[in-house]
């Protein structure tokens, strides 16, 4: 199994989880598009990779709420380089607060990104998928996508339903060839999740060592964080798995915090 050639879009890949995975398919050969908010970022993350070889990538600005704009970045890659072979929908956000205290604007807001946006990048990239009869859709979920926290109510939502949508892919583009799967990590030390530290120290009433100590790594079998090269080695075999075999699955990495 191998990316040699093949066409990768990842959305949100200018950093963290994102930037790993292109990393780790640009290694492989694979020609990765980062898409991302910061056109001026993923450039130079873009030419960063393409330096490191053996694989190259371009830069796509893409709001993935934004219907028109994940149209035209997909069209921009196929007009450069034939074709679709992988999307990994990653791009997300986090937002934490108790229920009742929950604004419904960033309610939306973070269910538009993680639900919306896989939806419209697959939608896009589908058709040029059934033209070739193959391709590998992977959205990132999370141990959130079978499990709950407090204060989370909005991320657990979306990550489930991540579940279901790839589901529906995976009966649709199966006699197409199109295969679609959930990663599912535990907490992996990105901006996103160091951001949630203090926060949740704050809604909890705790020390920030003991979000980390408890609530992070609490239910792990080793309390060691999941690593973005961890995620990134599971991107890359559910991207290179070559048949059906390997469809509306997911798979946890999450040091055993989960085993649903």
């Amino acid at each position: 199994m191998n990316l040699k050639d093949k066409v990768c879009i990842i959305t949100g890949a200018a950093s963290g989880i994102g930037l790993g995975i292109a990393k780790r398919y640009v290694a492989d050969g694979a020609r990765v598009v980062i898409a991302d908010l910061k056109l001026d970022v993923a450039e130079k993350v873009a030419k960063e990779l393409t330096a490191q070889g053996p694989g190259k990538a371009m830069a796509v600005e893409m709001n993935v709420t934004d219907e028109k704009q994940v149209n035209a970045g997909v069209e921009q890659v196929v007009k450069a380089w034939g074709g679709v072979d992988v999307l990994v929908s990653n791009a997300g956000i986090q937002i934490v607060h108790p229920l009742q205290d929950f604004p419904f604007d960033e309610w939306k807001k973070l269910l538009s990104i993680h639900l919306d946006g896989a939806f419209l990048t697959s939608k896009a990239c589908l058709p040029h998928m059934y033209k070739a009869g193959s391709g590998s859709i992977i959205f990132m979920g999370s141990v959130h996508s079978k499990e709950a926290s407090p204060l989370k109510s909005a991320y657990v939502t979306a990550k489930h339903g991540l579940l279901g949508l790839a589901r529906v892919i995976s009966k649709e583009g199966g006699e197409k060839g199109v295969r679609a799967n959930v990663i599912c990590p535990g907490f992996v030390k990105t901006p996103l999740v160091e951001k949630q530290i203090p926060e949740q120290a704050r809604d909890l009433g705790i020390s920030e060592q003991e979000v980390v100590d408890k609530v992070m790594l609490g239910e792990t079998v080793d309390k060691e964080f999941t690593t973005v090269e961890d995620v990134a080695d599971v991107a890359w075999v559910f991207a290179a798995f070559p048949t059906n075999a390997l469809t509306g699955q997911s798979l946890n990495v999450s040091h055993g915090w989960s085993m649903t």
